[in-house]
């Protein structure tokens, strides 16, 4: 078993740095709901030391002039270092997040996946050539914002962090991260690889600290020229209203509720796969996760038997065990999904399946639920409730699928099951989202750009267009003047 730091300290310069005071923040375990370690508890000073940390690092020029293949080497040698941490790192982030042990180890891989990506594009990002007639030259030029700030959930810290820090590397920005205050330690973990791979000081630091302090002081510091944010729409929006004063870009990556719809020449056995990895997993707190499940009305019967049937067998228990249903990340989590089932019962939802919390049970665990009978007005349609519960609800022809799918403030990801590719596609075109899955949900990768409309935010992470918002382009028009 690996061993858990009783305390562990900010990261800053590359170096390990308490907080200020010492002041110190307990991490619990949401199997057990005991404390299994600390974390420092970072305010306004510390997030002031981070950033002219990385002030420095950026007004140098310690990345932005380093030759590009230079940092690209940087980078593949973290990706190692982060590949390295997976077994004990997976270990700690399975323990603090409740999440099951090969998906917290498998978090590792996809971070250190994410440095070696953006490491391979880190010497391609190229200006262009205008025409602009005889006697002139202008050409444009790509550069960094300066200090990027990086304010990550508590749902998939490390591979969340890696992958807006990835881009910031491989841009030439220095960066300083708000791990979450739930699960930091983990994360912390992968600061102390900055160092030993060979990223310069300043270019990476990461404190632990609440929203109202830390957050609030890292997305109000002057120092700060870029934020990039994932959330909750609330929080999202206090943190526009601070970047609009100073007049500070912002990548958004905000909540989720998310349809698939499913036709009626859908295989079932590939929606019920969907279903299981799409709300289940993570103990469904995952932005976008598959929370609806749009049937038609003759394969309605079916596909509630098939999914109240994956979701009364899956085993529940701690991440570390491996169980396919873990633990909610804390107990105001637990009520609040809880809490959500009730009142959906109250406006008229069924209950097929669950709907309570895992009785008799210290740790924070809820039962995975399927409701049947919701209706596009009632709050559990259009609430994300970021828990293991998915909302069945019929139509009758892809026009009303469509329609029921898109009736949401939300716009992050959608799904279409079908084997009809002109059906496929057609809904594909239609669906209001940023992602549109057919016949797997969370198909792509790395490489897949990730980002939504509406309510769920702008910009886009993943894949080569999330370079673009840790890039500014600058002109340069030449009169050419002949002797």
């Amino acid at each position: 078993m690996t061993e858990i730091p009783a305390v562990s300290r900010n990261v800053i310069d590359n170096a390990d740095v308490a907080a200020e005071g010492d002041a110190r923040i307990a991490v619990e375990d949401p199997a057990t709901a005991r404390t299994l370690a600390e974390a420092p508890r970072a305010a306004a000073p510390d997030v002031d030391r981070a950033v002219r940390a990385a002030r420095a690092c950026a007004d140098a020029g310690t990345l932005s002039e380093m030759p590009p293949a230079e940092r690209a080497a940087l980078m593949h040698r973290l990706a190692g270092e982060v590949r390295a941490l997976a077994a004990d790192g997976g270990e700690l982030l399975c323990r603090e997040s409740g999440k099951p042990l090969a998906h917290a180890r498998g978090e590792f891989d996809e971070a250190a996946r994410y440095f070696d990506y953006y490491g391979g594009l880190a010497d391609k990002l190229e200006g262009r050539s205008i025409p602009l007639g005889e006697g002139y030259l202008d050409y444009t030029v790509a550069e960094p914002y300066g200090v990027s700030a990086q304010i990550v959930p508590w749902n998939f810290p490390v591979a969340i962090a890696a992958r807006s820090l990835a881009c910031a590397l491989a841009t030439g920005n220095a960066s300083v991260i708000k791990a979450p205050e739930e699960d930091p330690l983990a994360l912390l973990l992968l600061g102390r690889a900055v160092a030993r791979a060979g990223i310069p000081a300043g270019a990476v630091n990461i404190v632990c600290g609440t929203g109202e302090a830390a957050g609030a002081a890292l997305v109000n510091h002057p120092g700060v020229d870029q934020i990039v944010f994932t959330g909750s729409v609330p929080t999202g929006q206090s943190i526009l209203h601070a970047a609009a004063e100073r007049v500070v870009p912002c990548v958004m990556e905000l909540g989720g509720k998310s349809a698939a719809v499913v036709c009626e020449d859908a295989d079932l056995d590939e929606v019920v796969a969907s279903v299981r990895s799409g709300i289940f997993a993570n103990a469904g707190q995952i932005c976008s996760a598959m929370s609806r499940l749009v049937v038609p009305e003759r394969l309605h019967a079916r596909a509630l038997e098939a999914v109240v049937e994956l979701s009364r067998g899956l085993s529940i228990g701690p991440g570390i065990e491996d169980h396919d249903l873990t633990p909610l990340i804390s107990a105001e989590q637990l009520d609040r999904v809880e809490n959500d089932c009730l009142a959906a019962e109250q406006e008229g939802a069924r209950v097929a399946t669950g709907g309570r919390r895992v009785a008799d049970s210290a740790g924070h665990f809820m039962q995975p639920t399927v409701l049947d009978g919701v209706t596009p007005d009632m709050t559990v349609a259009r609430k994300e409730i970021f828990g293991p519960v998915l909302s069945v609800q019929t139509h009758d022809g892809l026009d009303d699928a469509v329609r029921l799918a898109n009736a949401t403030d939300y716009g992050l990801c959608a799904g279409v099951f079908t084997h009809d590719l002109t059906r496929a596609h057609w809904a594909a075109r239609r669906l209001r989202a940023g992602q549109v899955f057919v016949n797997e949900w969370f198909a792509g990768g790395v490489e897949t750009p990730f980002g939504g409309t509406g309510k769920s935010g702008f910009g886009r992470e993943k894949g080569q267009e999330a370079l673009l918002n840790y890039l500014q382009t600058k002109n340069v028009a030449v009169r050419l003047s002949p002797r």
